[in-house]
């Protein structure tokens, strides 16, 4: 697709992998939208990039019912959803809470199904087609030990992914997938771990790139999954 065409919406857009999109589409001349739940990080990441700033919970229906409200207002319609909001919380499988549990699939297979659902909705009844990325993790690939809450998550988004690719084809809508491997961001702090800085860790900026990459190639195409790897993390 031609970027300057583009009118996107990115949920999880304030900081790390969606923040990082955000700054690379706008600089192309795309409109785009960020969400999240921390209204102030929202709105001071929205002033930095030139964004429009919708405060929304992708695990609240209600929040993504206005969501898609209020970027089809602004912007008149919009033709990209990158389904990037995500947590992550890593326990044993003895130790993992219940609720813990439920908090991840909240968020990672409800959210992203609830926006799947509302921009598939508004791409159809619109009648030209879209784009949905879902963001997902070479957790989505294979397991690891304490990883059971947010693999799973991860396996269902795939999961998820091909089967909306399946079904919307026929309405010109392309479903790709992106599996970051391990990337320098706020995600490990915001769970209580250290984040090693390491330059030789992928940063956001190289996930940016790969949606960049995969959104501008014209419409007759699309790239299903692709996977990002560090070259050779210390």
């Amino acid at each position: 697709m031609d970027l300057k065409t583009a009118k996107v919406l990115i949920t999880g857009g304030s900081s790390g992998i969606g923040f990082a999109t955000a700054r690379v589409l706008i600089a192309v001349g795309a409109k785009v939208a960020i969400t999240g739940r921390d209204e102030s990080k929202l709105k001071a990441a929205a002033v930095e990039l030139k964004a429009l700033a919708i405060h929304a919970d992708v695990s609240v229906h209600a929040d993504v019912t206005r969501m898609v409200d209020e970027i089809v207002q602004a912007f008149g319609s919009f033709n990209v959803l990158i389904n990037n909001a995500g947590i992550g919380s890593f326990a044993s499988l003895v130790d993992l809470e219940l609720a813990e549990f439920r908090r991840i699939m909240d968020t990672n297979v409800f959210g992203a199904m609830l926006a799947g659902q509302a921009a598939a909705r508004h791409f159809i009844a619109n009648g030209k087609g879209g784009n949905i990325i879902n963001i997902a993790s070479t957790a989505a690939q294979r397991g690891f030990a304490g990883g059971t809450a947010y693999t799973a998550s991860k396996f269902a988004v795939a999961a998820m992914t091909e089967c909306w690719r399946a079904e919307l084809r026929g309405h010109d809508i392309r479903v790709m997938q992106v599996n970051p491997s391990e990337v320098v961001t706020e995600f490990q702090g915001c769970m209580g771990r250290q984040q090693v800085v390491n330059e030789t860790k992928l940063r956001a900026s190289e996930i940016a790139h790969a949606i960049k990459a995969m959104l501008e190639m014209d419409d007759r195409g699309f790239i299903p999954e692709l996977t990002v790897w560090a070259t050779n993390p210390k």
